[in-house]
C-alpha cells in the first residue's frame, strides 16, 4: 500500500549484464520422477539442447545458492561502512567475544548565553499543544534564546516563507557571528543573518544548502550591534510538516564537533529488534543513539522512518539508550528506559545502522551526550519468516542468472513481511486489533506501515503460496479478519488501520479475488464456506450501490467521492481499473460459487461480468489511442492498471489486448520499468512513476498475449533496476522519476506487493499453475521467450509438482511430474500445426492429428489433457 536520485550502494554492483547458468561438464537432460524420488536421465533421443549450449543442472540442485534468508534469527552486520570522531577499533563490532569498540566524547563546554534582558520575537509562532509526547509545550520565539535546547521556536506558516526571528539585546555588543541550533525534525536549509547597525539593517551572512543541526555562522568582520535578525527561506520537509524550527541561537559561532559514531551494513534489508552488547561505560550514563535506513542516501543522524513519527513518540527520529557503567545486553524494544525519558522505537526494517554517542538535551540527566562507551557486538533479533533452502516447498531455476536472482529477491522480500502481528510493532494509526494480535500475517512492508492490506495480498499471497506453503495461514488470517469486520452495507475494509475504516473503493474487490486465490492454492473449502456470505454481500449489496445506469462502477455514487484506492488517486466516475477489477472479481466469485454448489449465484455473476465487459468496451475504449481510458471523465489519459487488468480479466479481445499493450510500450516505457500513467494529468510526474504492483498484471498480460520477450524485457528493466540499486535484492514500493525513491525516505524498500516477478516467472515462464482448488487440476503452459531452459517445483496439497523444460528453438522438451490425486494438462509452445510431438517414443501429434492419445490444438498450441499421476516427457519438433 502506498502512501533526488537513488545513490547506489558501495556493496552493490552496477547494472548487471544478463548471464546464463551452465551446469558444468557431464550434465544430462533429466526426466522428473514421482514426488520424493530422485531425478533420472532422459531417454536417449530426447535430449534437446543445441550443440554447444549449456545443459541445465540436475533437477532440484543449484537453486539453493540464490536463497537470501538468514541462517538463524540472530543476524549480524557484514561490514563497517565508516566511523566519525573518537572511535577505537570500529570493526570489532563484527566479531563478538573478541576486541571491543570504544567510543569517547569529552564533556562539552557550556554554550554561550545571551546577556540578561535579551528578548526575541518572530513573524509567527505555532500555538502551544501537547507536543509529540503528550506534555504541554509552547513554540514561542523566546524558546530560541532560553538556553534549553529541548525547547524551540516553531513558526505557524507551514511551507510558507520567509520566517523571521529577531533577537534584541538591552545594549550593543561586539559580535563575530552566531550559531543556529535547529531541530532534527526539520532543519533550516537557507537563511540570511542581518544585524542592526547605524540605525539600519545590514547583511552579515548568508547560508544555503544547510543540512546540519548546529550551524556556526561567522560574520565576515566583527560588528557592534544590539539586534540580530534571522530570515529563513527554506527548510527540510518532515513528516510533521515544513516548518521553521530553531531550538537555540547562540551569540558566538561555535563549530560542532562530530560525535563519535560507527555505521554498519547488514548487507541487505533486515527486520527485527536491534541488539547491542555494551561491556562497560563511564559512570555518567552516556547516551547512545541509533539511526536506521534502508538506503545510504537517507542515512543520517535521523532514521529514514520511525513509527514514533506517526504516534507521537519522543525519540526525535532515533532510538536511544543510556548505558550503565557495568554495561548491558540491550535489545531495542519500544518504550522509555526511565521516567518518561530515553525513548526507543523498537522494531525496525533497515540495511544500515548508525550508532552515535549522543543524547537528547531533554533526556538529561538520565542520559548524557558525553563519556565513554565500550561495545562488544551488534546484531539483530530477526522477527520475520526465516526462509532457508530447507523451508522452501517451491523453487525456480532457469538459464538466466538475473531472473533467478529476481525470483529469490522477491521471495526474501515477502519473507520480510511475513511476520507476527504485534501491538508494539504495527502501524500506530489505530491499526492494532485484538483479533489479529499474535497471529501470523502478511504485512505490506517491513519497515513502515506494518499492517496487512488486502490489495497487497493480491501479489504477496501468491508469492507466499509458491514458496512456503506452511505459512498460508498468514493470508487466511488477514482475509478472515477483514471479513469479520465487514460493514453492514457489504463494504469490506482494506486493513485494520483507522480502526477498519480507511475508505478505499477497490479493495473489497481485491478481497474477493484474494479469497478465491487462497482457496485455489490451498483447497481450503472450510474457509470458502465460512466466508461465502461475506462475498455475496460485497458483490450483491455494496458494489450495486455504486453502479450507474450503464452497469459500470462509478466512484462518487453512494457518497464515495472521497474514497481512495491503492495509490490514493483522485479518480472519480467510470474508471477502467475499477471495472476491469470488477470483472475479475465476478469471475473469481463465480468459480467459488460453483465449487460450493451455488450455481444460480455463479450464473448471475458470470452474466454480470459479461455485461460489465461489454460496457467497458463501449464506454471506456479510446479508438484514437488504441487503449482503454483511465476515466471517462476529466483529462484524457490511459493507465497501466486498467489496460493490464482488461487483458488479464478477459475484458479485451486479442485485437484490443495487442493494441493496448502497444500503447503502453510507446508511452510508458522507462529504463526502470513501465510507468503507471501515460501522462501527468492526474499529478505531476505520474508518467515517470513505476509501481511493481500494477506492473505485475501488465507482465502477465504480455505473456498471455504471446509477447514473452516484451514481458521479460519489462521484468529485466523493473527488477534489474531495483536489484542493482541500493539497497539491492529487495523489491521497492514504488520508483519515481529517473529511478528515484518515489517518496524519498518514506518509501518502503521491501514491499510485498512488488513481488509479482515470482508468480510471473513460475506461472507464465515456467508455465505451471493451478486451475481448480487445491491443484486438483493444473496446467503447464510454458512461454519460454529467449530462455534456454527452466525448471521448478510448486507446492500443492498433494505433494510436489515438478516441471522442467529445454528450448533450442526448433525443439522443445518438457518433463512433468504429476502428483497423485491431481490431473494435468500440458500445452506446448509453438504453432501446433507445424509441430510433431513424441512421448516415450510414440508420436502423440503429427502436425494434423493425434495418432495416439487425446492431443489436439487449442489456442494454437498442441495440448495434451487428463494426465494422471506419473512422470511424462514430451518432445516437440518444429517441422519445415
Amino acid at each position: 500500500m502506498t502512501s533526488s536520485s537513488t545513490s547506489q550502494s558501495a556493496a552493490q554492483p552496477g547494472p548487471r549484464r544478463r548471464t546464463v547458468i551452465a551446469a558444468g561438464a557431464g550434465a544430462v537432460a533429466l526426466t522428473v520422477g514421482p514426488a520424493g524420488t530422485a531425478p533420472v536421465a532422459a531417454a536417449p533421443g530426447n535430449e534437446t539442447a543445441t550443440a554447444g549450449a549449456p545443459e541445465p543442472p540436475r533437477i532440484g540442485t543449484g537453486w539453493q545458492r540464490y536463497v537470501q534468508g538468514p541462517a538463524s534469527r540472530t543476524v549480524r552486520p557484514e561490514r563497517v561502512l565508516g566511523s566519525t570522531g573518537d572511535v577505537r577499533d570500529p570493526k570489532a563490532l563484527l566479531k563478538p567475544g573478541g576486541a571491543r569498540t570504544v567510543l569517547r566524547r569529552p564533556q562539552p563546554t557550556p554554550a554561550p548565553r545571551w546577556p540578561d534582558g535579551t528578548t526575541a520575537e518572530a513573524s509567527s509562532s505555532h500555538a502551544g499543544n501537547n507536543g509529540n509526547d503528550g506534555h504541554p509545550r509552547t513554540y514561542d520565539a523566546a524558546n530560541a534564546i532560553d538556553g534549553d535546547p529541548g525547547t524551540f521556536w516553531n513558526d505557524d506558516t507551514i511551507a510558507a516563507f520567509p520566517d523571521v526571528l529577531t533577537i534584541t539585546m538591552a545594549e550593543a555588543r561586539q559580535m563575530s557571528g552566531i550559531t543556529v541550533v535547529s531541530n532534527s525534525d526539520g532543519v533550516p536549509t537557507a537563511f540570511t543573518i542581518d544585524v542592526w547597525t547605524d540605525n539600519a539593517w545590514k547583511a552579515a551572512a548568508t547560508v544555503s544548502d544547510n543540512d546540519v543541526i548546529q550551524r556556526a555562522v561567522p560574520f565576515s568582520t566583527p560588528v557592534s550591534t544590539s539586534r540580530v535578525r534571522i530570515t529563513v527561506t527554506a527548510v527540510q520537509d518532515t513528516p510533521h510538516g515544513a516548518f521553521t524550527r530553531i531550538n537555540e541561537v547562540w551569540p558566538e559561532p561555535v563549530e560542532a564537533v562530530a560525535p563519535p559514531s560507527v555505521t554498519v551494513d547488514f548487507g541487505k534489508v533486515v527486520v527485527g529488534y536491534p541488539r547491542i552488547r555494551f561491556t562497560s561505560a563511564s559512570g555518567n550514563s552516556p547516551g547512545v543513539r541509533l539511526a536506521f535506513s534502508e538506503t545510504r542516501q537517507f542515512l543520517t543522524e535521523r532514521s529514514d522512518f520511525t513509527r514514533s513519527d506517526q504516534s507521537g513518540g519522543a525519540g526525535q527520529g532515533t532510538d536511544q539508550f543510556a548505558v550503565p557503567a557495568q554495561g548491558a545486553d540491550w535489545t531495542d524494544h519500544k518504550g522509555f528506559q526511565t521516567d518518561g525519558k530515553v525513548y526507543a522505537d523498537g522494531l525496525h526494517g533497515f540495511r544500515y545502522l548508525r550508532i552515535t554517542l549522543d543524547a537528547l538535551a531533554a533526556d538529561a540527566p538520565a542520559a548524557q551526550p558525553w563519556g565513554t562507551v565500550e561495545i562488544d557486538s551488534v546484531s539483530l533479533d530477526f522477527t520475520a519468516y526465516v526462509g532457508t533452502p530447507g523451508t522452501y516447498r517451491g523453487w525456480f531455476l532457469c538459464s538466466d542468472d538475473d531472473l533467478n536472482r529476481y525470483w529469490y529477491g522477491a521471495a526474501y522480500t515477502n519473507e520480510l513481511v511475513t511476520d507476527t502481528f504485534r501491538q508494539d510493532d504495527v502501524d500506530p494509526r489505530n491499526a492494532w486489533t485484538a483479533s489479529l494480535e499474535g497471529k501470523l500475517v502478511l504485512h505490506d512492508g517491513a519497515k513502515r506501515d506494518r499492517d496487512p492490506y488486502v490489495g497487497d495480498l493480491a501479489v504477496s499471497a501468491r508469492t507466499l503460496y509458491l514458496t512456503h506453503d506452511d505459512t498460508a495461514a498468514a493470508a487466511r488470517n488477514v482475509l478472515a479478519d477483514l471479513a469479520d469486520h465487514q460493514r453492514a452495507d457489504g463494504w469490506i475494509p482494506p486493513a485494520s488501520i483507522s480502526s477498519y475504516a480507511l475508505p478505499l473503493f477497490d479493495y473489497p474487490l481485491w478481497w474477493v479475488t484474494c479469497s478465491w486465490d487462497y482457496v485455489l492454492y490451498t483447497g481450503d473449502r472450510t474457509f470458502a464456506t465460512r466466508y461465502y456470505p461475506n462475498l455475496v454481500k460485497v458483490l450483491d449489496t455494496w458494489y450495486p450501490s455504486v453502479t450507474d445506469e450503464t452497469g459500470l462502477l462509478s466512484k462518487g455514487l453512494n457518497n464515495t467521492g472521497g474514497y481512495g484506492d491503492y495509490a490514493f488517486l483522485g479518480r472519480t466516475g467510470r474508471v477502467t481499473y475499477y471495472n476491469a477489477l470488477y470483472v475479475q472479481a465476478l469471475g473469481d466469485a463465480a468459480r467459488l460459487a460453483r465449487l460450493l454448489g451455488h450455481d444460480a449465484d455463479a450464473a448471475r455473476w458470470s452474466q454480470r461480468a459479461g455485461a460489465v465487459t461489454e460496457a467497458i468496451n463501449t464506454h471506456l475504449w479510446d479508438d484514437t489511442a488504441g487503449a482503454y481510458l483511465d476515466s471517462a471523465t476529466g483529462a484524457v489519459r490511459h493507465a497501466q492498471d486498467g489496460n493490464a487488468l482488461a487483458v488479464t480479466a478477459g475484458v479485451a479481445d486479442a485485437g484490443r489486448a495487442g493494441s493496448a499493450l502497444a500503447h503502453l510500450d510507446a508511452t510508458t516505457r522507462r529504463p526502470y520499468g513501465n510507468a503507471f500513467m501515460d501522462n501527468d494529468t492526474i499529478f505531476g510526474g505520474a508518467s515517470q512513476r513505476v509501481y511493481a504492483f500494477t506492473s505485475y498484471p501488465e507482465i502477465v498480460a504480455r505473456f498471455m498475449a504471446g509477447r514473452a520477450d516484451s514481458a521479460l524485457d519489462q521484468i529485466r528493466r523493473t527488477y534489474g533496476w531495483m536489484d542493482s540499486h541500493d539497497p539491492g535484492i529487495t523489491n521497492w514500493e514504488g520508483i519515481g522519476p529517473g529511478g528515484t525513491l518515489y517518496e524519498d525516505a518514506y518509501t518502503s524498500m521491501a514491499h510485498g506487493w512488488s513481488t509479482g516477478v515470482l508468480p510471473a516467472l513460475t506461472h507464465e515462464l515456467l508455465g505451471a499453475r493451478p486451475t481448480s482448488p487445491g491443484y486438483a487440476t493444473w496446467e503447464v503452459r510454458p512461454n519460454p521467450g529467449d530462455i534456454a531452459w527452466a525448471q521448478g517445483q510448486l507446492p500443492t496439497p498433494h505433494g510436489a509438482l515438478r516441471v522442467a523444460w529445454q528450448n533450442s528453438g526448433s525443439t522443445f522438451h518438457l518433463d512433468v511430474d504429476v502428483p497423485r490425486g491431481t490431473r494435468a494438462t500440458v500445452s506446448l509452445p509453438g504453432d501446433g500445426h507445424r509441430l510433431t510431438v513424441r512421448s516415450r517414443g510414440r508420436v502423440v501429434w503429427d502436425g494434423q492429428r493425434a495418432p495416439a492419445g487425446k492431443a489436439s490444438v487449442v489456442d494454437g498450441r498442441v495440448t495434451i489433457p487428463d494426465l494422471v499421476a506419473g512422470t511424462y516427457g514430451f518432445t516437440a519438433r518444429r517441422e519445415g
